[in-house]
């Protein structure tokens, strides 16, 4: 029989007898490969370990502690999944289970209107380790589109999904098992087969390190009129150790959550009154957010920027010039008839500052013409991804659109990388990751070289900082390119914040134009940046971060005053006072209750600093410290500690303005 050879990654070439598979491929390689692998990538498709190689293809072996076999792990495991509940639930219906960020999900109906409880998800667990340990091989099986609606023909999920492709009225929620009329599935057992695109484990004993984490109710295909089901969420590493380090980042998480910390600390709420995805600011969130804001208008200030001010509303015509009204309408309100027209609330202020300047005639040298405005929008998100500050229906974005020459364009977007970057890190962020989104093909206004032409331009002021980025291909909006930053915040996760965009559309719709130094009428470029991205997700991101131990010079309550009894409290007013003249957030608790109260009291307020005075401290003008995380001071004269604590503000406040 002949060998077959294939290439690897590094570019060496191996030759294996034909019929060889990905698995033996890795096995000839190395004991420790073949015991990791998942998968393989074999001429850029994701492919099962046991099927056959071609001879003369480029193979890599795709391992357990990747992200690609991350995904495969947790997508066989939700087959194990819904194996294990139509076991146990006899007659149940399962519609999709997919691989998700950090894990997987299953949907189901039972029988009888059953739900699930938390002792029947101990029950799924302990019947997919016994799945698991039957180490069932996953066999992939194709079929025309009629054998698969017979094969799933007890399963009506299975055979709508098949039904739409045939119908041709499949879409980016569907399922992606059928292509060219070919339903592809994975059989694991003879109970039990699902349409599937694989790849696939070669068989379930490579799995278990996993654990069910909740339910939850989702319409079938996102249709708010079609079935409701249960989901079940799980999550799936490549080894014990990963599993248990997820788990504990989920129990820090859920400590940090930010809508628990916001109660817990009065700063804001989310009144049933005012309606889903909307809050209100309490005095202590209020000074917070009026720190956020006042130092982002000083940094647009010192940066050159023009402030601006939009309408929250505005005519129908305004977004169907801009085409939001093509692309974003399901995110936006529903319309207002008003007797003079159409109205809706806007979705971005992008038109608005296109408006601003088309106002007059402008000229070369006015640009770059950076107009900058805290701006609030409002976007309908649908009830069920409404989370807190971080998912809202209304908001205010620290937004800004520059507008600039071809040959500005690169310098310019170089310079606001450094901008968002300072800013970033001076909010105690420094774990950064790049993202290139690129055209979606579905979706875009512009010819492809203009699109070209914007990408290479985000490209290079990338590549010039010499920073490492990840391109993510049809992620862009309608109207260009961007550049997404992420930050790491203090348990590991990532948060998408700032965005940097690249628009030759609008300044077309809008047909904007400059006089050049050749007295020709030239089309702007413009730039789109937010900052903080909006400043209420910002602020529920650094809730989280800091688990609501801001630092000082942003902390809404910096310093308590509590006197030990009330022969105490004129004093402590003096304290007060002193702190306050000396620019300090500050308050004292009178002793109405025993001291140990209060101090507990105020911990759990999460105050940079407790001040306690008694006798001694009256007669010798100080106070005892008593700093958040720190060891407990007597006797600190009170000039000494408002230096201290003066010095500290400013020096903090200075590294966040030159971070």
């Amino acid at each position: 029989m002949a060998n077959i050879t294939v290439s690897l990654p590094d570019g060496s070439e191996r030759e294996l007898p034909q019929g060889s598979t990905a698995l033996d491929l890795a096995g000839s390689i190395g004991k420790r490969l073949a015991k990791a692998a998942v998968a393989a990538t074999v001429d850029g498709a994701e492919t099962d370990l046991t099927a056959p190689l071609p001879d003369g293809s480029v193979v890599s072996i795709i391992t357990a502690d990747t992200d690609d076999g991350r995904h495969v792990l947790r997508h066989s495991t939700s087959h194990v999944m819904a194996q294990a509940v139509t076991r146990l639930f006899p007659g149940a219906k399962f519609s999709i289970g997919p691989a998700i960020e950090n894990g997987f999900y299953y949907d189901f109906e039972l029988p009888g209107g059953k739900t699930f409880s938390d002792d029947d998800l101990a029950s799924i667990e302990a019947e997919m380790r016994a799945i698991i340990a039957e180490n069932q091989p996953f066999e992939r099986i194709e079929m025309t589109m009629d054998e698969g609606a017979d094969l799933f023909a007890d399963q009506p999920y299975k055979v709508d999904l098949i039904n739409r492709f045939r119908e041709q009225a499949s879409d980016a929620e569907d399922a992606t098992e059928i292509q060219g009329g070919v339903v592809s599935a994975y059989r694991n057992s003879p109970e039990f087969v699902d349409m599937c695109v694989g790849p696939h484990v070669p068989s379930t004993g490579k799995l278990g390190h996993f654990k069910l984490q909740k339910v939850a109710g989702a319409y079938w295909r996102g249709n708010e009129k079609g079935p409701m089901l249960q989901r079940v969420y799980g999550t799936a590493w490549e080894s014990k150790e990963a599993l248990a380090q997820h788990l504990h980042q989920l129990e820090e998480a859920a400590k940090r959550d930010h809508r628990k910390l916001a109660t817990e600390l009065d700063l804001l709420s989310f009144p049933s009154e005012l309606g889903g995805g909307l809050a209100v600011w309490h005095p202590k969130g209020a000074i917070v957010r009026k720190i956020m804001e006042d130092y982002s208008r000083l940094r647009h200030e010192q940066g050159d920027y023009e402030f601006v001010f939009t309408p929250h509303l505005a005519n129908a015509k305004l977004f169907e010039t801009s085409g939001h009204l093509d692309f974003y309408a399901d995110g936006m309100y529903p319309p207002m008839e008003m007797d003079n027209g159409t109205y809706y609330m806007k979705p971005m202020n992008c038109p608005m500052h296109c408006l601003i300047f088309k106002s007059r005639q402008r000229s070369y040298r006015e640009l770059p013409l950076r107009l900058f405005e805290l701006g609030n929008v409002y976007r309908y998100e649908r009830a069920g991804t409404l989370h807190g500050l971080l998912r809202i229906r209304g908001f205010t974005q620290d937004d800004s659109h520059i507008y600039v020459t071809k040959e500005q364009m690169a310098d310019e977007v170089a310079g606001l990388l450094d901008f968002v970057l300072s800013v970033l890190r001076a909010f105690g962020f420094d774990d950064f990751t790049f993202n290139l989104s690129t055209k979606d093909p579905e979706k875009y206004v512009g010819t492809d070289e203009i699109w070209d032409e914007a990408t290479e331009a985000l490209r290079q002021a990338l590549e010039t900082h010499g920073l490492e980025y990840a391109v993510k291909d049809g992620d862009a909006a309608f109207y260009g390119p961007k550049i997404d930053i992420d930050v790491r915040d203090a348990i590991g996760r990532s948060w998408q914040l700032s965005t940097i965009q690249a628009d030759f559309q609008l300044p077309e719709r809008f047909d904007l134009e400059y006089v050049g130094a050749d007295n020709n009428r030239h089309r702007p470029i413009m730039l789109h940046r937010a900052l903080f991205g909006s400043i209420e997700r910002f602020f529920g991101v650094l809730l989280e971060h800091y688990a609501g131990n801001f630092p000082t010079w942003l902390a809404p309550l910096q310093v308590r005053v509590l006197p030990v009894a009330t022969a105490h409290e004129e004093y402590a007013q003096q304290v007060v006072d002193r702190l306050g003249q000396a620019g300090a957030r500050v308050d004292m608790i009178g002793a109405g209750d025993a001291l140990g109260k209060r101090i507990r009291s105020s911990k759990l307020e999460k105050i940079p600093y407790i001040l306690v005075v008694g006798d001694d401290d009256v007669e010798h003008g100080t106070v005892g410290v008593n700093p958040r995380g720190g060891e407990v001071e007597r006797g600190v004269d009170v000039g000494e500690f408002i230096t201290r604590f003066t010095d500290e503000v400013a020096e903090t406040t200075e590294q966040a303005l030159t971070a």
